[in-house]
Protein backbone atom coordinates (compact mmCIF):
# COMPACT_ATOMS: atom_id res chain seq x y z
CA UNK A 1 0.00 0.00 0.00
CA UNK A 2 1.75 3.80 -1.21
CA UNK A 3 1.32 5.89 1.41
CA UNK A 4 0.71 9.40 0.93
CA UNK A 5 3.28 12.19 0.68
CA UNK A 6 3.08 15.83 0.81
CA UNK A 7 6.06 18.33 -0.11
CA UNK A 8 7.54 21.26 2.55
CA UNK A 9 9.96 22.00 -0.05
CA UNK A 10 12.63 20.09 -1.15
CA UNK A 11 11.92 17.74 1.25
CA UNK A 12 8.43 15.78 1.49
CA UNK A 13 6.77 14.28 5.00
CA UNK A 14 4.80 10.95 5.01
CA UNK A 15 2.33 10.11 7.78
CA UNK A 16 3.61 6.82 9.97
CA UNK A 17 -0.33 5.49 9.48
CA UNK A 18 -2.26 5.62 6.58
CA UNK A 19 -5.45 7.26 9.44
CA UNK A 20 -3.24 10.34 10.15
CA UNK A 21 -3.92 13.10 7.68
CA UNK A 22 -1.28 15.68 7.36
CA UNK A 23 -1.74 19.34 6.31
CA UNK A 24 -3.06 22.80 8.21
CA UNK A 25 -4.81 20.89 10.67
CA UNK A 26 -3.12 17.30 11.02
CA UNK A 27 -5.88 15.01 12.40
CA UNK A 28 -6.87 10.92 12.31
CA UNK A 29 -9.74 9.62 10.74
CA UNK A 30 -12.22 7.24 11.53
CA UNK A 31 -14.73 5.07 9.21
CA UNK A 32 -18.06 5.59 10.12
CA UNK A 33 -21.03 2.96 9.68
CA UNK A 34 -23.98 4.44 7.07
CA UNK A 35 -26.40 2.46 8.83
CA UNK A 36 -25.68 2.49 13.07
CA UNK A 37 -23.03 5.23 13.10
CA UNK A 38 -19.96 3.50 14.82
CA UNK A 39 -16.62 4.47 14.33
CA UNK A 40 -13.64 3.19 13.55
CA UNK A 41 -9.77 3.49 13.48
CA UNK A 42 -8.72 1.73 10.16
CA UNK A 43 -9.95 -0.09 7.22
CA UNK A 44 -13.32 -2.05 8.35
CA UNK A 45 -14.89 -5.01 5.80
CA UNK A 46 -18.11 -4.90 7.86
CA UNK A 47 -19.52 -2.99 11.18
CA UNK A 48 -18.64 -5.42 14.15
CA UNK A 49 -21.65 -3.12 15.45
CA UNK A 50 -24.26 -4.14 12.96
CA UNK A 51 -22.76 -6.46 10.57
CA UNK A 52 -23.47 -4.16 8.12
CA UNK A 53 -20.78 -4.72 5.24
CA UNK A 54 -18.73 -1.90 3.59
CA UNK A 55 -20.86 0.89 3.76
CA UNK A 56 -18.65 3.52 5.38
CA UNK A 57 -17.76 6.99 5.11
CA UNK A 58 -14.26 8.77 5.86
CA UNK A 59 -14.97 11.32 8.96
CA UNK A 60 -12.10 13.50 10.63
CA UNK A 61 -11.80 12.58 14.20
CA UNK A 62 -11.36 15.44 17.10
CA UNK A 63 -8.22 16.08 18.15
CA UNK A 64 -9.08 16.40 22.08
CA UNK A 65 -9.91 13.67 24.25
CA UNK A 66 -9.10 12.09 27.30
CA UNK A 67 -6.52 9.91 29.02
CA UNK A 68 -8.52 6.47 29.60
CA UNK A 69 -5.43 4.50 30.84
CA UNK A 70 -1.75 4.55 30.04
CA UNK A 71 1.51 3.03 31.59
CA UNK A 72 5.08 4.63 32.23
CA UNK A 73 7.52 2.36 30.25
CA UNK A 74 11.06 2.19 31.43
CA UNK A 75 12.68 -0.65 29.32
CA UNK A 76 12.05 -0.85 25.57
CA UNK A 77 13.57 -1.97 22.11
CA UNK A 78 17.16 -0.75 21.49
CA UNK A 79 17.32 2.99 20.15
CA UNK A 80 13.93 3.83 21.76
CA UNK A 81 14.45 6.40 25.00
CA UNK A 82 12.82 5.57 28.28
CA UNK A 83 10.95 6.44 30.43
CA UNK A 84 8.44 7.50 28.14
CA UNK A 85 4.28 7.29 28.29
CA UNK A 86 2.27 4.78 26.50
CA UNK A 87 -1.77 5.22 26.37
CA UNK A 88 -4.83 4.91 25.58
CA UNK A 89 -6.71 8.04 24.72
CA UNK A 90 -10.47 8.36 23.87
CA UNK A 91 -11.74 10.54 21.47
CA UNK A 92 -15.37 12.34 21.48
CA UNK A 93 -16.65 10.16 18.14
CA UNK A 94 -16.53 6.58 20.43
CA UNK A 95 -13.22 5.50 19.12
CA UNK A 96 -10.08 4.60 21.48
CA UNK A 97 -6.68 5.21 19.56
CA UNK A 98 -3.38 3.92 21.40
CA UNK A 99 -0.17 6.76 21.41
CA UNK A 100 2.00 8.61 23.52
CA UNK A 101 1.35 11.03 26.11
CA UNK A 102 4.21 13.99 25.49
CA UNK A 103 5.51 16.44 27.13
CA UNK A 104 4.23 15.77 30.72
CA UNK A 105 7.00 14.10 33.28
CA UNK A 106 6.66 10.30 33.74
CA UNK A 107 5.27 10.14 37.27
CA UNK A 108 1.82 8.93 38.24
CA UNK A 109 1.17 11.72 40.37
CA UNK A 110 1.51 14.48 37.62
CA UNK A 111 -0.59 12.17 34.51
CA UNK A 112 -4.20 11.72 36.24
CA UNK A 113 -6.85 9.09 34.57
CA UNK A 114 -9.27 11.45 32.51
CA UNK A 115 -6.85 14.10 32.15
CA UNK A 116 -8.07 16.20 28.97
CA UNK A 117 -5.83 16.15 25.91
CA UNK A 118 -4.78 17.11 22.38
CA UNK A 119 -2.88 15.82 19.30
CA UNK A 120 0.06 16.84 18.41
CA UNK A 121 2.30 15.67 15.45
CA UNK A 122 5.94 15.50 15.44
CA UNK A 123 8.77 14.09 13.12
CA UNK A 124 10.54 10.90 14.27
CA UNK A 125 12.98 9.96 11.72
CA UNK A 126 13.39 9.76 8.26
CA UNK A 127 12.58 7.27 6.00
CA UNK A 128 15.04 5.56 3.24
CA UNK A 129 14.54 8.17 0.28
CA UNK A 130 14.63 11.15 2.98
CA UNK A 131 11.85 12.13 3.55
CA UNK A 132 10.13 13.19 7.01
CA UNK A 133 7.78 10.33 8.76
CA UNK A 134 5.39 11.83 10.60
CA UNK A 135 4.04 10.35 13.94
CA UNK A 136 0.60 11.97 16.03
CA UNK A 137 1.15 12.42 20.01
CA UNK A 138 -1.07 13.29 22.70
CA UNK A 139 -0.19 15.80 25.27
CA UNK A 140 -1.92 17.65 28.43
CA UNK A 141 -4.66 20.17 26.66
CA UNK A 142 -4.13 23.40 27.79
CA UNK A 143 -5.67 24.11 31.31
CA UNK A 144 -4.71 20.49 31.95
Amino acid sequence: MAEATQATGDKKVRPIVPFLKLGDRPHLVGKKCGRCGAVYIGNRVACSKCGTPGEFTEIALSTKGSLWVYSIVYQSAPGIPTPYVAAIVDLPEGVSVRCNIVDVEPDPAKIPFGMSVEMVTRKVREDKQGNDVIAFFFRPANGS
